[in-house]
């Protein structure tokens, strides 16, 4: 989680935790691609995002091919929008 996000008072953070758990509101507008690894929604009216990257075994670089998970870890990021 970015700074801005771990700043947020302790009941907006776990608000907007459980909203990214259960966020599925993908559409071609949001998700083009149909990956499923980016989203925006709005919790105690602070407007957020998240993503999901896919990095090599090392987490230095992109993952050779994402779809493997011998190949990939996966880092979910939450944030302010305005730090995107």
């Amino acid at each position: 989680m970015t700074a801005g996000f771990e700043a947020l008072p302790g009941n907006t953070w776990l608000k907007a935790i459980k909203a990214v758990r259960m966020f599925s509101e993908f559409t071609s507008n949001n998700d083009p691609h149909d990956e499923h690894d980016f989203g925006h929604l709005v919790v105690d009216g602070v407007s957020l995002n998240w993503k999901i990257d896919y990095y090599d075994l090392n987490l230095t670089c992109h993952s050779p091919d994402p779809a493997s998970p011998a190949l990939t870890q996966r880092v979910l990021t939450l944030m302010l929008a305005e730090e995107y």
